[in-house]
């Protein structure tokens, strides 16, 4: 028999990991759907209250009827450290696993996640086998998907959460205050009573722009991290190449490039993993079709397109 069928007699519990704007929640609703789960948010952000959009929070529509943990309940001032998240996944997790339920962790904060597998002690290590399924898209395409998103978030009242937030002795290095979308709204804020029109509208479009910048900035250190936790003795990480997917983001075909690209490989290995199959093998990557400049003219294609609609 080989080993990797062997049973561990340890809680099973996946994560999905990725940039922001990656997937990352709707694979989890995915899975938590395909086998009886439940998500538990490893976004440090998404753990105040207040800032849905901001801060992209999962709809109730979007939530599918799958319960969510640790998405708000602390307050928007409050020092939320790693220790906190650990602390409260764990209570999330054992509650998750007293139902008979497979406990999903999804969220971009790796270095919260990190801190939950590794950290005090060996403690987590000792009590569950993990599988980590990484949600990867190429850079190029990506940062128009998050740019286009935060053009959406703007439509939806980004401005008007973060003018919420906003105060002349703000301090953004602690809360909710740090989420991205609110600090750089501060110089809008201060100056807008004070200007003409169209001073206003340009202070308003770089403030814009500045969220953009800071996303895509957000989505390559997030990368940085995965290939490092990836590395690490331990984390055997599972990637899938979601790039497929996002070329037919808003067009005909969007579902089955969803099902065959992100959510098929993601449901298999995740069900070899349950049932003690071990994950090798499971991915089928497609890294080659956009290497030398591809998914930059896939870009440049998308633009054209969306342009023509």
């Amino acid at each position: 028999m080989a080993t990797d069928s062997l049973p561990s007699g340890k809680d099973k519990v996946v994560f999905v990991l990725g940039p922001t704007g990656s997937g990352k929640s709707k694979l989890a609703i995915t899975l938590a759907t395909q086998f009886n789960g439940e998500v538990v948010n490893s976004d440090k952000m998404q753990v105040y209250d207040g800032l849905d959009v901001i801060t992209n929070k999962v709809t109730d529509e979007e939530s599918a009827g799958i319960p969510h943990h640790l998405i708000g309940g602390v307050h928007p001032d409050a020092d939320f450290t790693a220790s906190d998240f650990c602390r409260e996944a764990m209570h999330a997790i054992d509650s998750i696993l007293q139902r008979g339920h497979v406990p999903i962790i999804a969220g971009g904060s790796n270095s919260y996640i990190e801190a939950l597998v590794d950290g005090e002690g060996g403690v987590f290590r000792s009590r569950h086998e993990s599988c980590f399924v990484w949600i990867d898209v190429d850079p190029s395409l990506l940062h128009l998907f998050v740019s286009t998103r935060v053009d959406k978030m703007v439509e939806m009242g980004l401005v008007e959460e973060a003018r919420s937030e906003f105060h002349q002795d703000g301090d953004y290095s602690k809360g909710i205050r740090r989420s991205i979308g609110v600090p750089e709204m501060d110089g809008y804020f201060r100056m807008e009573a004070s200007v003409d029109e169209a001073t206003r509208a340009r202070m308003l479009e770089a403030a814009i722009t500045e969220i953009k910048f800071n996303t895509c900035k957000l989505t390559c250190n997030q990368l940085q991290k995965i290939h490092r936790l990836s590395t690490l003795p331990g984390w055997d990480v599972h990637r899938i190449d979601a790039t497929g997917f996002f070329l037919k983001r808003g067009r005909e075909g969007e579902a089955e490039a969803w099902e065959k690209v992100v959510a098929g490989p993601g449901k298999e290995i995740v069900n070899r993993f349950l049932r003690g199959k071990g994950a090798s093998g499971a991915v089928q990557k497609n890294e080659g079709k956009y290497v030398n400049g591809e998914a930059d003219k896939a870009v440049t294609n998308g633009i054209k397109e969306r342009s023509e609609v």
